[in-house]
């Protein structure tokens, strides 16, 4: 099930009848925003100020269903998750080849082609409407970086492959954008233009669903491969979403040349967060975002036509095989 947003300020969640319940206003004169059957939420995803009782807590914990909280912009915050799920074997054997540098190394371009390949195929299927010599160079040079690939005989050089190449990604990605986007290039931390916005902000929410699925299948998301361990950093939810970042490129370009979301949605903000999204454009994003994750695609191994939001737990199952078969390597989606 896609998770329920609440993006509303000031507003409560409770439960009510075993349905989840948002309000705003007074508890005695409340207005109910959202009601939804508690056995339809598997995730809860509440931007800035939003309460919840201690029932609704605890109705989330039982049930197993995750809350993610980020900020009123979208930067996250942290998660209310249950136990941990009881699948040793499986994270032992995680733990072993994540420690492997030969399993860690073929895992890494099997990603990594994954990625490069989505990418190439956005930019090449958008660029039939849209021809632009730099474009055209940028598919160049993913393909060369596709022929490359299998030569690298290190991570750090994998990584350094993928950093050119990303940037020549996006190189020819913003030429798909009008000069009132103010988009030069992909920039984060803080995001210093409206679509370096939307992008930071639609990694986030893919994220979310890239942690859950890794936890669904009973993996520990903090165990990465690409990603390398860090304190507090799902590194290894951050390598199941690399293959999907185009899926965020593809809507945050919709959005932006549709008329969906325009200039007029952001506003100056304080230095360390210069552009901000208004709460009638998050809304927006996120129903043109959960549009795209419920848009069917064939699975390549699985061989069903499933919502690409359960293609990611898909993906997140071929990874916990390859752990316990010490199988090396990731077959991506083969977008196209």
């Amino acid at each position: 099930m896609p998770p329920v947003y609440v993006v509303q300020q000031n507003s409560r969640i409770r439960i009510r009848n075993r349905r989840l319940q948002v309000e705003n206003g007074e508890e005695d004169n409340a207005e109910v925003l959202t009601s939804i059957p508690l056995a339809q939420v598997d995730q809860v995803v509440l931007f800035g100020n939003i309460s919840l009782t201690t029932p609704a807590i605890n109705a989330l914990l039982e049930k197993e269903s995750d809350v993610v909280f980020l900020t009123s912009d979208g930067d996250f915050r942290g998660r209310l998750v249950g136990a941990v799920t009881p699948h040793v074997p499986l994270r032992r054997a995680q733990y072993e080849h994540t420690g492997n540098p030969e399993f860690v190394l073929q895992t890494a371009k099997g990603i990594l082609n994954a990625k490069v390949s989505h990418q190439r195929t956005l930019l090449m299927r958008h660029m039939r409407d849209f021809p632009d010599p730099v474009i055209a160079s940028a598919i160049d040079q993913l393909g060369n970086c596709l022929l490359s690939i299998s030569r690298k005989n290190t991570l750090s050089s994998l990584l350094g492959l993928e950093g050119a190449t990303t940037a020549g990604y996006f190189s020819g990605y913003r030429r798909f954008f009008s000069s009132e986007w103010n988009f030069n290039d992909r920039n984060r931390r803080p995001p210093a233009d409206p679509v370096n916005v939307l992008l930071s902000f639609g990694y986030t929410l893919l994220a979310q669903i890239a942690n859950g699925a890794i936890q669904t299948v009973g993996m520990d998301p903090f165990a990465g491969i690409y990603h390398q361990v860090a304190y507090n950093r799902p590194a290894l939810a951050l390598d199941l979403m690399e293959e999907f970042r185009p899926v965020v490129d593809g809507v945050v370009m919709w959005c932006c040349r549709s008329g969906q979301i325009t200039p007029a949605d952001f506003s100056p903000g304080p230095d360390e967060k210069p552009v901000i999204l208004n709460q009638q454009g998050c809304r927006r994003f996120i129903a043109a975002f959960e549009e795209r994750m419920d848009k069917p695609y064939t699975h390549p191994i699985a061989k069903q036509r499933l919502p690409i939001r359960q293609c990611v737990i898909e993906q997140a199952r071929q990874l916990a095989r390859r752990f316990q078969e010490n199988r090396p390597g990731y077959q991506g989606m083969g977008f196209h």
